[in-house]
């Protein structure tokens, strides 16, 4: 009896061990950003440094990008369970065979900019013909060739394409009469180098009718069919949403937590914060649209432009309704 009573009394506390392991027990998500620790992807940040993740009960590892990072290539490879990429670069990759699904659309408006200087004699866009103009490519070159198709300009003759690297260089060194910036990012850096406001000139992508949509969050699409992932995918956006909504209330606080999340040391509070006073006016915290809901007038809309591109469209087809879902959105809702 007594071996006996030893052995029970073991066996329960091998169960409680057990058990407890599982009651603390995390869910992992791997999410691949497309680019180096910024304000940009402050709200990731800002989730996981005030424990909204770990609230979720999510153990969260942000993965940050570069030049040679290639989000749809990390993910195809199941190097992420989620990326952050602009809808046409994910949408020509949904159509060359890896099946993104976009499940939230945090940047409802383009920060995507040409920015030229005026003593190039550039005005308007009808001054492109003739320049060198700096492009991104590694999948952000989808924008300026649609837009150049509808002005009516050849990218092998109209114009010359300089591929642009991920720096103001071209236009300091007036290699190109204008380059692609961001309005929260390398549009300052050309500031911050000396030139004055007054002496440039800038085109809005959205100002011209030409922009589409940017940061939003994917996943392959055969994952949605996992109710598990479904709702752990619900929590990371619920968090997420969460430490977005704290940056853009507070883009000193999201600063410090970025700058502290650059392992480089390259980055700066100043810096940081005045790219999060630029972030926040692409993103709806309240009204309509509701934080990172795709509405699908304007998934819509950027189908529109990349279908639009001339002899050399982004997409050849409409992808419909099946390149979004909302189920994950509705998910983090609950």
């Amino acid at each position: 009896m007594i071996r006996s009573s030893k052995f029970t009394n073991s066996l329960l506390a091998a169960l409680l061990v057990v058990c407890g392991a599982s009651a603390s027990a995390v869910d992992k998500v791997t999410v691949q950003l497309k680019w180096l620790p910024q304000a940009q992807f402050a709200g990731y940040y800002v989730a996981q440094s005030k424990g909204y993740y770990k609230a979720e009960g999510l153990d969260v590892t942000i993965k940050p990008g570069g030049p040679d990072i290639s989000p749809v290539q990390v993910i195809a490879g199941n190097g992420a369970d989620v990326v952050v990429n602009w809808m046409p670069d994910a949408l020509a990759a949904r159509e060359a065979g890896v099946p993104l699904v976009n499940i939230a659309q945090v940047f409802n408006k383009s920060g995507l900019m040409l920015t030229c200087k005026k003593s190039s004699g550039v005005a308007s866009p009808k001054d492109f013909k003739g320049k060198t103009l700096g492009v991104w490519y590694g999948g952000n070159e989808y924008p300026f060739l649609n837009w150049m198709a509808k002005l009516g300009l050849k990218t092998d003759t109209d114009i010359k394409i300089l591929k642009q690297g991920f720096n103001v260089d071209p236009l300091l060194q007036n290699q190109a009469a204008c380059i692609s910036t961001m309005i929260y990012n390398e549009y300052w850096q050309v500031v911050d180098a000396g030139v004055k406001e007054s002496d440039l000139v800038t085109f809005f992508y959205e100002k011209e009718g030409v922009a589409s949509l940017e940061d939003g969050l994917y996943v392959l699409d055969s994952k949605l069919k996992d109710p598990a992932f479904v709702a752990r995918m619900g929590k990371f956006l619920k968090a997420s949403f969460k430490g977005w909504n704290d940056a853009v209330k507070n883009p000193a606080e999201a600063a410090k937590i970025v700058v502290a999340a650059d392992t480089s040391g390259s980055a700066s509070e100043k810096v940081q914060k005045r790219q999060m006073e630029n972030v926040a006016k692409l993103i709806s915290t309240a009204g309509t649209p509701k934080m990172g809901y795709l509405e699908p007038a304007a998934f819509e809309r950027t189908v529109k432009v990349l279908l639009a591109a001339g002899s050399s469209p982004v997409i050849k087809k409409d992808p419909g309704k099946a390149a979004y879902s909302h189920v994950v959105w509705e998910a983090a809702s609950k």
